[in-house]
């Protein structure tokens, strides 16, 4: 689910809230050493996502947050943000001449660059979460 962030808004707060669980706190995310990615440049997205990206040829950033059921994934495009809500259920993590992220119809492709790699200790993260996660139902 797209949301537009740019200005506060509680309704999409609660959905957030509900769909990957309340932010994690002060102390968590100093134990997890970090909750965030350092912005990353998006190389391509899905036909469904140009609409929020910029038309002109601009770079496009995209951040990530953890949550405990799930990621935020935060684009920038001009003055106006947007958040794609991704649980772990539906997220799809795929490492090819960069990293793709997959859920919901819609796939974002970062570059393969500085930053990137500079993530590799957030990505391990995100996947020991997810792992986690998904742990919790197995049906072994």
């Amino acid at each position: 689910m797209l949301l537009d962030t740019t200005h506060s808004n509680k309704e999409h707060d609660k959905l957030i809230n509900d769909l990957v669980g309340k932010p994690f706190s002060f102390l968590q995310s100093l134990r997890m050493k970090g909750i965030g990615s350092k912005r990353m440049i998006i190389e391509d997205v899905s036909p469904n996502m140009t609409l929020y990206l910029n038309t002109v040829s601009d770079v496009n950033y995209a951040n990530l947050e953890l949550r405990p059921i799930g990621i935020l994934v935060l684009i920038n495009k001009g003055l106006k943000n947007y958040t794609w809500v991704i649980p772990y259920y539906q997220l799809v993590i795929y490492k090819t001449n960069g990293s793709s992220i997959h859920a919901q119809g819609r796939f974002i492709h970062f570059r393969n660059n500085k930053t990137f790699k500079e993530n590799k200790s957030f990505f391990d993260k995100l996947l020991d979460l997810k792992i986690q996660y998904q742990s919790q139902y197995s049906f072994l």
